[in-house]
């Protein structure tokens, strides 16, 4: 299914560039006075066709790979005498430059557009509030603690993860200190802190700048709760049910999701057991966790593809973090380890 709409996305945003670019040649071509025989969005057999009272044909035609606009020109045949003063070829040469041109400039604007309309609309995004610090680690030794919202990295404002990984990315390899700034929980002011680096992630192959630092995002906290599963993952052969409430893991307490995704992570391709509430009842499930990218099948478990179970939001969670400006869509954790593993070639067309 994700195929199908890459390639209806693809289609629709090939449909939209060519129509908008063919358009740009055919509004200065009749802002020039230039007899405009047709308007073509895409190539092939006309799906559809119509004409307007100047007599242009507009043709949307089966292969959305193209289009052209097909203008009146003494070059492909013979003009009427009372048509003349409306060919291509006898517009001065500005404003022949101006037709060919403006195909190019409709879709430099329609970029624009969109980018503006991108920037109106904003982006969503998690603020950078470090969850947890681990002992001894470069930000635990830099007074990096639970709750302090990472404000900027060597000056550049981080408004969410993603900046935070992105100013870390730029200092792999190198030693010195990292400047962050950080905001306390519930308080205005900002206190900068100075991260020490010796050759800092040199040579790994798949660094983690963040995770690397000792610094663990903060997530809200989510009952242990499965809300869906994947019909061909090993939680579902296993015989795991929607609501099912995931009490224990290997008989280790489960508070919140997070304790499920992070001991998870750390069995790749073992058998566990999950204490699970079902009804009220308690229940003990063994579960074959599977790697991701192996076919195999072990105790009838399948494997060999991303397998997953998901767990829904829940209200409280939502309230969390709309407090912290930013709305939650709901987390997902995998039972699985990932492994680093034309036709018109006349001169009067314009393309």
């Amino acid at each position: 299914m994700s195929a199908l709409y890459m390639i209806v996305g693809t289609l629709v945003a090939l449909g939209v560039l060519v129509t908008f670019h063919e358009f740009g040649h055919f509004w200065v071509a009749r802002r020039c006075g230039v007899k405009v025989l047709r308007f073509s969005v895409g190539f092939g057999m006309p799906l559809l066709r119509w004409h307007d009272r100047r007599g242009t044909e507009f043709v949307i035609a089966a292969i959305p790979l193209g289009g052209y606009v097909k203008m009146l020109d003494e070059r492909e045949g013979e003009v009427p005498a009372d048509q003349l003063d409306q060919s291509f070829n006898r517009r001065t040469v500005r404003q022949r430059i101006a037709i060919v041109a403006a195909g190019p400039i409709a879709n430099f604007l329609l970029a624009m557009v969109f980018f503006w309309v991108l920037a109106m609309i904003g982006s969503q995004q998690v603020r950078p509030v470090i969850g947890a610090v681990e002992a001894d680690s470069i930000a635990a030794k830099a007074g990096l603690i639970a709750g302090q919202e990472i404000v900027s990295i060597d000056g550049e404002p981080t408004m969410g993860w993603g900046a935070v990984n992105l100013q870390l990315v730029r200092r792999l390899g190198e030693s010195g200190t990292v400047n962050v700034v950080v905001r306390d929980q519930d308080s205005s002011a900002e206190t900068p802190r100075a991260l020490a680096l010796d050759h800092w992630l040199k040579g790994a192959d798949e660094p983690d700048p963040i995770k690397s630092l000792g610094i663990r995002p903060w997530r809200p906290a989510l009952p242990p709760v499965l809300a869906e599963l994947d019909p061909k993952g090993p939680a579902q052969a296993a015989g795991l049910k929607a609501g099912d409430r995931l009490l224990a893991l290997d008989g280790q307490a489960l508070g919140d999701w997070q304790q499920v995704v992070d001991l998870v992570r750390v069995r790749p391709d073992t058998r566990i057991v999950l204490k699970v509430e079902r009804d009220g009842a308690q229940i003990d499930v063994p579960v074959t966790l599977s790697v991701r990218g192996e076919a195999k099948a072990a105790g009838g478990v399948p494997g060999g593809r991303r397998q997953r179970c998901r767990v829904a939001a829940i209200d409280g969670a939502r309230g969390q973090l709309r407090a912290f400006g930013r709305d939650w869509r709901g987390r997902e954790t995998h039972l699985d380890h990932e492994r680093a593993d034309p036709r018109i070639p006349q001169e009067n067309v314009v393309r």
